[in-house]
């Protein structure tokens, strides 16, 4: 009965997340259809039978691709600022616009704004140790009045990452980690049910 057990449990691990996965999936899909007008859909354009599932993402993709091509350019850039700066105007859209566009441009932007890289710091207290990330390096005021190299690091909470605590430590206080932002991120999220492998070693 426990092997039997064991079996139970291992096959809900497999399929748990694999089918949570697919239901994931198959809504972002069946909400880009819905979205982009029948008429538009590629099954339609090409007088296909039947509905291709999720095949309004190729309109988003495009869509995506050109928006990129213009803001990626001074006349683009320049009409990214004046729409920004009218979005800035709208009391209470405001605020939430500034602060998802922060958020954004930290996670996804590729000019290094993201985290660096993964640390290991004594936090809440001396003995206890947990897993943040570094943003960037201090050189302002707080590193003046400490008198030490200063780093800000993000420690996120388990197992929402998205919240957190955002701290300023000595660069010697705080321990440069192997494993990457992702690996971390996975060790964070899991719990510490998910551990980094390092090549060679069997899971």
């Amino acid at each position: 009965m426990k092997r039997l057990r064991n079996y139970f449990i291992s096959g809900l691990l497999f399929w748990i997340p694999l089918g949570l996965s697919i239901v994931v999936i198959k809504f972002f899909l069946e909400l880009i259809n819905n979205i982009v007008p029948f008429q538009y859909l590629p099954e339609a354009l090409f007088n296909l039978n039947g509905t291709i599932p999720g095949s309004g993402i190729i309109w988003v993709i495009l869509i995506l691709l050109i928006t990129g091509a213009l803001v990626n350019n001074f006349i683009g850039r320049k009409l990214i600022q004046l729409w920004e700066k009218l979005l800035n105007k709208i009391p209470g859209f405001r605020s939430i616009y500034s602060a998802l566009k922060q958020l954004s441009d930290t996670v996804l932007s590729p000019s290094g704004k993201s985290f660096k890289e993964a640390v290991l710091v004594e936090y809440p207290r001396k003995g206890m140790w947990t897993i943040a990330f570094q943003t960037s390096n201090y050189s302002g005021e707080v590193a003046k009045k400490i008198g030490k190299e200063v780093i800000n690091i993000y420690v996120p909470t388990t197992p929402n990452p998205t919240s957190g605590f955002f701290i300023m430590l000595a660069k010697n206080d705080v321990i440069e980690l192997d494993m990457s932002v992702d690996e971390a991120f996975k060790l964070v999220i899991s719990t510490g049910v998910i551990t980094p492998i390092k090549e060679g070693q069997i899971k």
